[in-house]
């Protein structure tokens, strides 16, 4: 999400850093720049007038024609109004209602409401700690009942039971008595959505919103629907007290217009993005974080909590272990490095969230994700002896090597060099060398490390 919108402002602040000076003529360059790659990136033109409005009025005020880097300056402000436009700083999704906390998901079908209400039962079940009940009030598709119940299954979460043969406002009340009875502390209502907003869809959320009193009203809406995602976002703002929004499929949306109009359609912050297809594909929206990602300064915070989240610590513990004591670095131990790294999503993943300056000249992230496919397969066509001890493989065994891995002797001969690399820097963290070695990197990466 916000791909392109990410680039060219990256650019334009660039651009405009190195300025000594901030006057209303390069100003009103710059904001035209800002201004078309918000249009480029379907951004509601309200929005964007207001937006660019309220950066004017700041950037040619005292705090900039005083600085002694006004250039920087700008970019704060910059920052500043993206964070406003996107809901200002939240506090997080808190549950401190008396349970059981009922949340009400309701949008248009095809949103996701299904996936994202498992996804955000795992997130509730592993991050705080709850006891999730599940239910499904869309009697008109079976199939998603089914659905749901199977993904419930999927992370943890207990499942009421429903048929088409019910009332859907019934179902929820009766869910709601049960997640009473069984003390559970949230309770996740997914609704039934249509192709288009009708009289009959809103009747019904009304129906079960009034059957239960939720806490949570979070309309859930597909991050590529662009401008359609607005017209939907009104109409059920004014059918529901929504609470929040939830942006689903962003990593698919190269553009991400949606997310910063229908903040400011609704009035409503979003609470939830949902980054893919798995179950645990859904990460709190933090305003300030985005705002950063979007200027070209990266997300390292995201970046941490998603090492700490996906690496095996006991695993890299053991290796730790294994390389103090001099005892050797094999291909079983550099799959596994590469196998946690696809685990935190690829070099895609940890890419998008590192700031721009960092990756400026890097390949393709898609190269680099092949580049680790190919890397894995090729150890994989190795057999047990080869990767205890890469010295055995000799031509012969190369050409095997690459026919069972569908690569070319070179991509062999590739790896084999990387991994030789590798292994003497290994050896030098033997007999607390590991400071000398870093201190010579200056933070880059060692010698023969497969680079992005």
């Amino acid at each position: 999400m916000f791909e392109n919108l990410s680039q060219k402002l990256s650019r334009t602040v660039q651009n405009l850093t190195g300025k000594g000076r901030i006057t209303e003529e390069n100003i009103g360059e710059t904001l035209r720049e800002v201004r078309m790659a918000l249009l480029e990136a379907d951004v509601a033109l309200p929005v964007v007038k207001s937006f660019i409005d309220a950066v004017r009025e700041k950037a040619l005020g005292a705090e900039v024609a005083t600085s002694l880097k006004p250039g920087q300056v700008f970019v704060s402000i910059l920052n500043r109004e993206l964070v406003a436009l996107m809901g200002g700083a939240r506090a997080g999704f808190e549950l401190r209602a008396q349970p059981p906390y009922v949340i009400l998901l309701a949008g248009l079908q095809g949103a996701g409401k299904t996936t994202t209400a498992a996804k955000l039962a795992r997130w509730l079940i592993e991050t705080q700690k709850k006891r999730v009940l599940l239910v499904s009030t869309d009697v008109r598709r079976p199939a998603a009942i089914l659905q749901l119940q199977r993904l419930s299954e999927q992370v943890g979460a207990d499942f009421m039971p429903s048929d088409a043969a019910q009332n859907p406002a019934d179902i929820a009340a009766n869910a709601l008595e049960r997640a009473r009875s069984g003390v559970f502390d949230v309770l996740i209502i997914d609704t039934a959505g249509r192709l288009h907003v009708d009289a009959a869809l809103m009747d019904e959320v009304q129906q079960i919103e009034r059957a239960v009193a939720s806490h949570e009203r979070l309309f859930v809406v597909d991050a590529m629907a662009g401008q359609d995602a607005l017209n939907s976002a009104r109409a059920f703002g004014e059918a529901l007290d929504l609470t929040g929004i939830i942006l689903t499929k962003a990593d698919g949306d190269s553009r991400g217009g949606a997310a910063l109009s229908v903040r400011h359609v609704t009035g409503k912050p979003i609470v939830f993005v949902g980054v893919g297809e798995k179950t645990d594909a859904l990460q709190p929206f933090d305003p300030e974080r985005m705002a950063g990602r979007i200027l070209g300064m990266g997300d390292v915070v995201a970046l941490v909590e998603q090492v700490q989240g996906k690496v095996d610590a006991a695993e890299a513990e053991r290796l730790a272990r294994k390389v103090a004591k001099g005892q050797g670095f094999d291909f079983y131990d550099l799959r596994g490095q590469l196998e946690q790294l696809q685990k935190m999503g690829g070099l895609g993943a940890l890419i998008d969230k590192l700031p721009a300056h960092m990756v400026r000249g890097a390949a393709p992230t898609d190269q680099g994700e092949r580049e680790l496919r190919r890397q894995i397969a090729i150890i994989n066509s190795m057999t047990h002896r080869e990767r205890r001890r890469p010295e055995v493989i000799d031509g012969s065994r190369r050409r095997r090597i690459a026919a069972g891995s569908g690569v070319q002797v070179q991509d062999v001969n590739r790896l084999l060099k990387q991994f030789a690399d590798m292994q003497r820097m290994m050896k030098s963290m033997k007999g607390g060398k590991l400071k000398r070695m870093l201190g010579a990197f200056k933070g880059g990466m060692p010698p023969g490390f497969p680079r992005p």
